[in-house]
């Protein structure tokens, strides 16, 4: 059973907390407990309804003002899949909250008003897809309960994301039209929208594949290197991590960067038992043919298809902090397990992540998006982020106070 990791998105007031809070509920999803506070939490709703939405609002603020603040987690499973869900906050000044949950995501549904149609929040999120090369793009038309359930006003919401999507170049984006306050079509099809012949939002998320263009090469950071050194194996080395990409296989010869030794590999291991490949997601131990100097923060990649190893490079920067970027400052740069000291040489130019264009900048502040040129104190292994954003991104942290202050993504040298 597969996992699919999914983000929802959208203005303040769109129904995400809802739409999370149905699915949750129609699926059967909700321990008793959550279900008997949620409905002590909903005694005042005249109508009897339950406020769905405090399942997901767990912070005091967000139940107060209504709307979502932090990023918030579900997991449930059905007989077909596992989900993991992150509900972002929509508002402008969270825009670092969203980014970082889009990050684990393969999927972002992007909720929209049917009253309100394509609004500047639809046109942020939209962009920030695109910027993160997210897999997926799923509209859901919430609130048709509101407009009588009309197909027209359905398809002039369709038609007018289309064109915004066509100008950001996001290709793979489907639609469907759903009420989360009556649950129609999140887990059931409602005759309310009889003139929609496409899936529910649970038949959607169950059955989407991603297939990829082109399988990608694999890549393998090294978590930590184990060596038991007991009596029993006395000679023991593997190294422990994550696969990303396709093609890991018993024999093939690897290089070991930023050094550039070569090897071949020996045996893979998963919970001490043998492998012959290794797939994209999993964690697993690597044995190598040679005894070579193998370190936490090393990456091993396909001899065939090696990664880049630079000093410097370009990226797209979403920053954290509440203080703005200094270019005096050194900071730590963060890519899987390695951590390298650099500095920001060029700010190029900030997005207006509402109209998309490009405006000279000197300055970059909290929630901005910019283009910079990045300087390393020593050999960065990486991707670029159209060809394998997992191994495109980071992070910033600032040494003073060791908090993260910065999402990176790669994108040329």
């Amino acid at each position: 059973m597969n996992i699919l990791k999914f983000i929802t998105a959208g203005s303040v007031d769109d129904g995400k907390s809802t739409l999370i809070g149905r699915l949750l509920y129609d699926t059967h999803s909700i321990l008793d407990d959550q279900l008997e506070a949620i409905q002590k939490a909903s005694k005042k709703n005249q109508d009897g309804s339950i406020d769905l939405a405090i399942l997901t609002d767990g912070l005091k603020a967000e139940r107060e003002q209504g709307i979502t603040i932090d990023v918030a987690y579900k997991y449930f499973q059905t007989e077909k899949r596992k989900f993991i869900i992150a509900d972002a906050p929509g508002h402008i000044q969270y825009t670092r909250n969203m980014i970082t949950g889009a990050s684990n995501s393969e999927l972002i549904i992007i909720l929209i008003d049917a009253r309100k149609g394509v609004i500047e929040q639809t046109k942020r999120h939209s962009f920030l897809a695109k910027i993160l090369d997210l897999k997926k793009v799923l509209v859901c038309i919430n609130k048709m309960d509101m407009v009588d359930y009309q197909e027209a006003t359905y398809e002039q919401i369709k038609a007018d994301y289309l064109a915004l999507a066509d100008r950001l170049g996001l290709k793979n984006v489907d639609f469907i039209p759903v009420s989360a306050l009556f649950g129609d079509n999140i887990v059931q099809h409602s005759n309310k929208l009889a003139w929609y012949e496409g899936a529910t939002l649970l038949e959607y998320l169950e059955s989407i594949d991603f297939v990829e263009d082109k399988p990608q090469p694999w890549r393998f950071p090294v978590q930590w290197v184990i060596r038991p050194q007991t009596d029993d194996l006395h000679d023991y080395r593997g190294y422990a991590g994550r696969v990303l990409g396709d093609g890991l296989k018993v024999g093939e010869e690897v290089l070991i960067l930023p050094g550039g030794q070569r090897s071949h590999i020996k045996a893979l291991e998963f919970d001490q038992k043998p492998l012959e490949n290794g797939v994209d997601g999993q964690s697993l131990v690597i044995h190598l043919a040679d005894d070579i100097d193998v370190s936490r923060g090393d990456v091993l990649v396909s001899a065939s298809n090696p990664a880049h190893v630079e000093r410097n490079f370009e990226a797209t920067l979403c920053w954290f902090d509440q203080k703005p970027l200094s270019d005096n400052q050194t900071y730590y740069f963060q890519n899987h397990t390695a951590i390298h000291k650099v500095k920001i040489t060029d700010m190029h130019y900030k997005y207006d992540v509402n109209t998309q264009e490009k405006n000279a900048c000197d300055t970059i502040q909290l929630n901005d998006i910019a283009k910079v040129s990045i300087k390393a104190a020593n050999d960065v292994v990486f991707d670029l982020n159209q060809a394998i954003s997992q191994n495109a991104r980071g992070i910033l942290i600032d040494p003073r106070t060791n908090l993260t202050i910065g999402a990176v993504l790669i994108d040329s040298i």
